[in-house]
């Protein structure tokens, strides 16, 4: 399975990468000058958020589980000298529901990242990944 994007060069350090469906997205440095999007490695922490919620919001639904939102918060360490590798993420999912299974949601989160997750299995070898949740009953 192959996967093919676009990145162009806008100005100064801002660039915008589109996807496959032409989908867009602005990516820059967090500095004075270029702070008009999202830093190239903060969006793989997006990536990795992304790619476990689409799979969890599918099982609890395959589960009939009665979700009603859900956010995701990520926090990485990284390294304090470059590349800057992630060496530590940390994913905690928030869920609300009337009703909802911890043990379904446990369940969901630990198919994610062991077993569906793209991102999570590219990024594994590098970052120690832990997960957590928090159920907010409606």
């Amino acid at each position: 399975m192959a996967a093919n994007v676009t990145l162009t060069w806008v100005q100064k350090k801002q660039f915008v990468g589109t996807d496959s469906a032409n989908h867009s997205i602005v990516i820059s440095s967090h500095d004075a000058e270029n702070n008009t999007g999202t830093s190239p490695s903060q969006l793989l922490l997006l990536a990795l958020a992304g790619c476990s919620a689409y799979d969890v919001v599918g099982i609890l639904e395959k589960k009939r589980q009665p979700l009603r939102g859900l956010v995701v918060n990520v926090s990485g360490e990284q390294d304090k000298e470059p590349p800057w590798p992630y060496r530590k993420i940390h994913m905690e999912f928030v869920l609300r529901g009337a009703g909802l299974s911890d043990k379904a949601v446990a369940d969901a989160i630990h198919l994610s990242e062991t077993k569906y997750c793209s991102v999570a299995a590219t990024i594994r070898p590098t970052a120690e990944i832990t997960t957590s949740y928090r159920i907010i009953e409606e």
